[in-house]
């Protein structure tokens, strides 16, 4: 991803101005935003709307991280921070060969085994 998108309007699903104060933070790749966001950030708009927080990223100097700030509620706040994590984390090991389908099959562990 290029230069990083910067924030200058605040969507009107966002609230109060106190969920500004206290924004959900984390670190990801910078290679792996265009994959979460699209190229240029195309699909930041939907993202926010959908999850209905605002978010905003500045590339971290002297290194390939990016921090990711999510402003919103707390429920939404944290719901966003755990999808974008997530999907960075899936995206990171496809990348790197590490997730094999049986892997994936049992990371996701939806509902307790039968016994039988």
């Amino acid at each position: 991803m290029g230069k990083l998108p910067e924030r200058n309007d605040i969507p009107p699903w966002v609230g109060t101005p106190e969920v500004l104060k206290e924004p959900g933070v984390f670190q990801v790749q910078t290679g792996l935003l265009e994959a979460v966001f699209g190229p240029d950030g195309s699909r930041i708009p939907f993202v926010e709307e959908v999850s209905k927080v605002m978010l905003q990223m500045k590339g971290l100097e002297a290194s390939d991280l990016a921090e990711v700030m999510v402003y919103g509620s707390y429920l939404f706040n944290f719901q966003t921070k755990w999808m974008l994590q997530s999907v960075a984390r899936h995206r990171q090991r496809h990348k790197q060969g590490m997730l094999q389908p049986e892997e994936a099959m049992n990371s996701l562990d939806l509902a307790p085994r039968m016994k039988g």
